[in-house]
């Protein structure tokens, strides 16, 4: 089920891919690894780096006090009398995958910006960030009934490639298409993620997380396993709290009910079911131990990132 409202006249309705790659510039300075790896919004599930960031020999060299013992050469220190040690680099190139959301679920906005808005522009800024940290970009755009897939590569190119899915699929959203009972797209697009990661992906899900159960817990599980997940949870501030007058359409498939939230019998229930399911939510991803961050359609996308980007690095310091 979801609701639907007019959205305010200066909101966005559909992204544009001039809008998505002017974003580069302000994705500048927004890092998912700090310079301390100990302090990465990662780092409380590994803990010293980003996993695929691996390490690459560099050069053998006479030990000099302070070096890591652990890196002594034991060949080479026999053979020549004196210790020595393997240094090495860490290596830059990894792949970033974006899983964005554009089911019928994310085109609702009562403030700024519809949900697959808010999810594109996300998209866009997480692959900026990934692709000047040195990542190859790439990613699954889905609707309800499709998955469009983008290798990963590390070009401009590839971004503007991803960020035209992303709109493709955000064009076809429309009021009169109605949202399929396909419930479990969600999870046939991390079974995609998973079958095409491996290992030593950094996966960035983009979503308002619909459809989201216990599937959903035990496959992030799975990718977290041996992959670096981040969840971006996007939300309708009208999920905390609803107006105090007006109408909202309820809908699900295509059966639609006009409901008066000025009525208390309508408020309260509704405002309980909204509230709640975004609690639900938020306590699954808790319990799969992915990092969180939320995202309000109501305000500036880049903001809220920058924000959520410094409360879960602290957190993990």
């Amino acid at each position: 089920m979801t609701t639907e409202t007019r959205l305010a006249p200066d909101g966005f309705v559909y992204a544009s891919l001039p809008q998505l790659m002017a974003l580069e510039q302000r994705s500048r300075g927004l890092s998912f690894l700090s310079r301390q790896p100990l302090s990465s919004i990662l780092s409380g599930a590994h803990a010293s780096r980003l996993r695929g960031r691996g390490l690459s020999f560099d050069e053998l060299r006479n030990y000099t006090p302070g070096d890591d013992l652990r890196h002594l050469d034991a060949r080479a220190t026999l053979r020549y009398g004196k210790p020595f040690v393997r240094t090495f680099t860490e290596e830059r190139d990894r792949p970033t995958l974006l899983l964005v959301d554009q089911r019928m679920s994310m085109y609702f906005g009562s403030r700024r910006s519809f949900k697959s808005v808010t999810a594109a522009e996300l998209a866009s800024l997480s692959a900026w960030i990934a692709f000047h940290a040195g990542d190859r970009v790439g990613g699954m755009v889905f609707g309800d009934d499709k998955i469009e897939h983008i290798r990963p590569q590390r070009s401009r190119a590839r971004i503007q490639a991803l960020c035209a899915a992303v709109i493709r699929a955000n064009h076809a959203l429309h009021a009169s298409q109605p949202e399929t009972e396909q419930q479990n797209q969600l999870d046939t697009v991390l079974r995609h993620c998973l079958a095409s990661a491996g290992h030593d992906h950094l996966i960035c899900i983009i979503s308002d997380f619909a459809g989201a159960g216990a599937q959903t817990l035990q496959l992030l599980r799975q990718l977290s396993a041996h992959n670096d997940v981040i969840a971006m949870q996007v939300y309708d501030p009208i999920a905390l709290q609803l107006p105090d007058k007006g109408r909202i359409t309820i809908t699900q498939g295509t059966v639609q009910r006009e409901l008066q939230v000025g009525s208390k019998q309508v408020q309260q229930p509704l405002g309980e079911f909204l509230a709640g399911r975004l609690r639900d939510v938020a306590e699954l991803l808790r319990r799969s131990q992915v990092p969180l961050m939320m995202v309000s359609t109501g305000e500036e996308v880049i903001g809220q990132l920058r924000l959520e980007l410094g409360r879960l690095t602290r957190r993990a310091g």
